[in-house]
């Protein structure tokens, strides 16, 4: 799934394409931590997520599947 980074920097916006959700939470950091710029947000298509929020679903996410993971039969061969 394209995710969608955005943010602004005095009159001037930018936006970035990324295929994965790590190298678009990444950018994201970038731009707004070590750059400085206002407005960072990332979007997956349908929602405009802030930092904060995606890092939250990113990591909701993880721990659904290592629950997940943990709940499958473990299957010897």
């Amino acid at each position: 799934m394209p995710f969608v980074v955005k943010a602004h920097v005095d009159d001037l916006a930018l936006t970035m394409n990324a295929n994965t959700a790590k190298e678009a939470f990444a950018k994201a950091v970038e731009w707004h931590v070590v750059n400085g710029f206002g407005g960072v947000s990332i979007s997956d298509g349908h929602k405009r997520f802030t930092i904060a929020e995606f890092s939250w679903i990113m990591a909701s996410q993880e721990i659904a599947n290592t629950v997940a993971a943990e709940r499958r039969p473990l299957v010897l061969s």
